[in-house]
C-alpha cells in the first residue's frame, strides 16, 4: 500500500484525484504495474488507476486474465473498476479507504456480489486507511481554497 500511495501522492501533484494503484504477483510479489489517476491529463474518464495497472499488466503478459495477480488501490473501486478487476479475474483487492459515495464493492452497487459478475477476488478494505484518507482530504480541502 506503501507504493500505492507514492502514486497517489504523484497523481495529486498533476492535479489528478489522488488515487495509486499497484498490480502485484501473488507468488512472487513482483510489482507489474503502478500508477495514479490520470484522468484529466489524458481526457479520459475511464484512466482511474486501477484502469490503468490491470492495462499496463495484461499488455505486458498478452493476456486478458490475471488471475494469479493481487491489486492494492488506495480508494474503493467504483463500479466501472470493479467491473474491470472481475473481467481480468484479479485474485486479490485490498484498498485503503472506503468511498461510501462512489465505491462499488463495499457501497453503492457491490459490483462482486451481484449475481451477474463474472469473478468476485478476495476483498481487504481499510488498509493505511488513514493514510489513505488523509491524502484525499489534504487535495479537497486544498481545491476548495
Amino acid at each position: 500500500m506503501t507504493q500505492a500511495l507514492a502514486e497517489a501522492r504523484a497523481a495529486s501533484a498533476r492535479g489528478e484525484v489522488p488515487v495509486g494503484a499497484i498490480l502485484v504477483e501473488a507468488a512472487t510479489g513482483i510489482v507489474l504495474a503502478r500508477a495514479g489517476n490520470r484522468v484529466e491529463e489524458l481526457s479520459d474518464p475511464t484512466a482511474h488507476a486501477e484502469v490503468l495497472v490491470i492495462r499496463q499488466a495484461a499488455a505486458a503478459r498478452c493476456d486478458t486474465r490475471l488471475p494469479d495477480c493481487d491489486l492494492y488501490v488506495t480508494l474503493e473501486p467504483c463500479a466501472l473498476c470493479a467491473t474491470a478487476i472481475a473481467f481480468a479475474r484479479l485474485r486479490k483487492v485490498v484498498f485503503g479507504a472506503y468511498d461510501p459515495k462512489g465505491g462499488g464493492v463495499e457501497h453503492g452497487p457491490r459490483i462482486f456480489d451481484q449475481p451477474t459478475t463474472h469473478h468476485a477476488p478476495e476483498i481487504i478494505g481499510g488498509v493505511m486507511e488513514m493514510d489513505c484518507v488523509a491524502i484525499l482530504k489534504a487535495f479537497f480541502a486544498k481545491r476548495r481554497q
